[in-house]
């Protein structure tokens, strides 16, 4: 293809409207395909659903250890987020998904055309001509620190986007830090452990997910696997939204996914802290040929060259 127009892919949402195939640049090679590792029927046991309010327990902390130490991830209840947020938070996102096209570019990750950058509206660049994309858009913006937000890439329609957002940032970092204290105290350490090892300027995006259907989902994938380079992700699944599937023991399995409630899953910097007795999951997302589907995936990032790892291990 003549010059570099080839590194700035169409919008998915907007490809989807003008393909019955899916383009070469989206299918995935014959062995990385969704088929390509036996997913499962049932999960061998079900989900973790962990009590934020009663972390406190000796038995909430019990089922917190198991599950980090089997899935990596739980269903997080009565997390403290007000329902109305929630919905708020999601209404605004698919406002911004449903605008024009020229509205959406206003945010590009793009800048000129090749200048890749991490916030904006889009996908991850293309870096060579048979480099694979996911079938998926979407919206990455810096919540934290608070200096380093850069406000002219955040939607200014809905009007209610901005305000939203930050309320919904300030309740994350307080569930990150009640899921940290409380990993902490497992482990016999002063609970601010882990944050202090963070630090007072630790980065956290907010990360919006859009998945529209796929004409052949046997050959694409929403996100291929992967697993989260920061400390924590606190997702927000969107009611409608199935796709979502973890890697154990070579199997991958679906991801059942509960109103109002948060999805909590390790990062790899965290799992290095511990030494690899939590998990930081291996997980993707698969596409379908029904209606579109959106998630708000919320990473809190720690440097890539982690201070110190925790040198004591669980009995």
């Amino acid at each position: 293809m003549a010059g570099e127009s080839w590194k700035v892919p169409t919008p998915v949402k907007d490809l989807v409207t003008l393909v019955e195939e899916p383009p070469s640049q989206f299918v995935q090679r014959e062995e990385d395909r969704p088929g390509s590792l036996t997913v499962a029927a049932d999960m061998p046991d079900p989900l973790p659903i962990v009590d934020l309010d009663k972390l406190s327990t000796a038995d909430e902390a019990a089922k917190l250890r198991s599950a980090l130490q089997t899935w990596g991830l739980f269903l997080a209840t009565n997390h403290g987020i007000d329902a109305s947020l929630i919905e708020d938070l999601m209404k605004a996102s698919r406002e911004f998904f449903n605008q024009p096209l020229q509205e959406r570019q206003k945010y590009s990750n793009m800048r000129e055309g090749t200048r890749f950058q991490l916030e904006g509206y889009g996908s991850d660049p293309v870096i060579a001509h048979d480099h694979i994309l996911d079938w998926s858009d979407r919206l990455q913006l810096k919540v934290e620190p608070k200096d380093e937000r850069n406000l002219a890439q955040w939607p200014k329609h809905p009007e209610s986007f901005r305000d939203v957002l930050l309320e919904y940032a300030s309740e994350t970092k307080r569930i990150r830090d009640t899921v940290l204290q409380a990993m902490a105290r497992i482990f016999e350490l002063d609970e601010d452990y882990f944050i202090s090892q963070m630090g007072d300027r630790v980065p956290a995006h907010a990360r919006f997910n859009y998945y529209p259907p796929c004409p052949r989902p046997e050959l694409v994938l929403g996100i291929k696997p992967n697993s989260d380079p920061g400390a924590l992700t606190v997702l927000l699944v969107d009611k409608d939204v199935v796709g979502l599937q973890v890697l154990r023991d070579g199997m991958w399995y679906s991801v059942p996914s509960a109103r109002h409630s948060l999805l909590i899953n390790l990062g790899d910097s965290m799992e290095i802290m511990n030494n690899g007795i939590f998990k930081s999951p291996v997980h993707r997302v698969v596409t379908t040929h029904q209606q579109r589907k959106r998630g708000c995936h919320w990473p809190f990032s720690t440097p890539l060259m982690v201070r110190k790892c925790l040198s004591r291990r669980l009995v």
